[in-house]
């Protein structure tokens, strides 16, 4: 399939393919006589595998092992479950994180129960006024 094609089976853009080429995740492609790029069945299964490990928040350095650890299978997979344990550990850190963020939020909203003129908004006073909540999630984040 050729360039413009392979993104469609994809279901990415163009630009995601040349800057993976880039990073040396995806091989050189095929030429035709006319200079065209064609790929094969097994660059799109590598172009979905990768698209499917950046869905799941991987960084471009453990795609990269990833990707060298489908491409030797007689190699130990032991960074696998590294990866994923270390990602699962982050996941985490950050649903606490949000978690946080929505219990402050719910605090400043509790402090506007009426609506009036926005000079008595209980919600723009504490904004102005508390700089712990700001503080707060720089430590979270």
């Amino acid at each position: 399939m050729k360039i413009g094609e392979l993104p469609k089976a994809a279901g990415c853009k163009t630009l995601t393919i040349r800057f993976y080429k880039c990073k040396s995740l995806l091989g050189t492609a095929e030429r035709t006589g006319s200079n065209y790029r064609i790929y094969a069945t097994k660059d799109l299964e590598r172009l979905l595998f990768i698209r499917n490990c950046r869905s799941l928040g991987l960084t471009l350095q453990e795609v990269e092992r990833l990707v060298e650890l489908r491409d030797n299978p007689s190699i130990n997979c032991s960074d696998v479950n590294a990866f994923l344990d270390k990602h699962l550990v982050e996941v985490e850190n950050q649903m606490k994180a949000l978690q946080d963020l929505q219990e402050q939020l719910k605090g400043l909203r509790s402090r506007c129960a009426v609506p009036g003129a926005s000079s008595e908004c209980g919600v723009l006073t504490a904004l102005a006024n508390e700089t712990h909540i700001q503080a707060q999630r720089e430590i979270a984040y």
